[in-house]
């Protein structure tokens, strides 16, 4: 991995083995240089905003996209969702919820805070394989950002 100044996709995920599947999904798709991981919504935020833990590193290079998982420790997904698109800064940032919730409710709500997609994790492990590695081309190589 690079330093975490360069970091082009950032996931949140507090669940090891799903950061781990979703590690190796890229890296097969040769995505995976660049690549952070944050295991709960706290983490995740001090990343992004250059806080807590993360004080030393300069916020000036964000993530190109966001993996969110919804059902975290300490802030859950919905309320780091919410602080990234009330931001100026962030807001612009692509967050593709990566979630096994298929409550409607879920779905809603992360579409009003502004989320970019809503997928749930397919349980198959080489579905799951396919759709992280299919998301990362996607975001990385094929959408067309804003230029800041």
């Amino acid at each position: 991995m690079k330093s975490i100044e360069e970091i082009e996709i950032l996931i949140v995920e507090d669940n090891p083995m799903d950061a781990e599947l979703a590690l190796r999904a890229l890296k097969e798709k040769n995505l995976s240089n660049n690549i952070h991981i944050a295991a709960d919504g706290e983490e995740a935020l001090e990343f992004i905003f250059a806080t807590g833990r993360y004080t030393d590193r300069k916020n000036t290079k964000l993530p190109k996209v966001i993996l969110l998982d919804l059902k975290l420790p300490k802030v859950d997904g919905l309320e780091v969702l919410q602080e990234l698109k009330k931001n100026t800064e962030t807001q612009h940032i692509p967050v593709v919820i990566l979630t096994s919730s298929s409550q409607e409710s879920d779905v809603i709500k992360s579409y009003k805070l502004g989320a970019n997609s809503y997928i749930i994790k397919p349980v198959d492990f080489d579905k799951f394989m396919q759709s992280v590695g299919d998301l990362g081309l996607y975001w990385l190589l094929l959408n067309k950002p804003p230029v800041e």
